[in-house]
């Protein structure tokens, strides 16, 4: 599933090209698995399951499972719809280097989402 992502944003001239300045390594976490997707000019270029703690990225972006899957509905309920609104209700955390993070915030609310493209949705998309 998480390697769907990868296709989809590479698939996405628009969205590369939004985030051709970010060359950055990020820790996304669904559940207890954390995987670390790597970015160069706006290209994801690897996903990894991520196996030691000192492995990290710039930042880190964790929910459970079954919050992406919320957040992941073609039409997500309240407070599932967006990470920042995931997080006062403690849906969703995010720590680390936060400023290349903001810098390209709607890249990366945009990446997140690419699952949530047609997905539950019996018309295609």
């Amino acid at each position: 599933m998480i390697e769907e992502i990868q296709r989809r944003v590479n698939a996405d001239q628009a969205l590369q090209h939004r985030g051709r300045w970010v060359n950055l390594t990020f820790v996304f976490g669904i559940g207890d698995d954390d995987y670390l997707i790597t970015i160069s000019a706006g290209k994801i270029t690897n996903i990894r399951q991520r196996h030691l703690p000192t492995d990290t990225g710039s930042f880190s972006i964790r929910a459970s499972k079954d919050s992406w899957d919320k957040h992941w509905q073609v039409t997500p309920p309240r407070d599932y719809h967006d990470i920042f609104a995931m997080l006062p209700k403690q849906i969703a955390r995010i720590d680390g280097e936060l400023l290349p993070l903001m810098q390209n915030l709607q890249y990366f609310k945009d990446i997140i989402a690419k699952l949530r493209d047609g997905k539950g949705d019996e018309n295609g998309g």
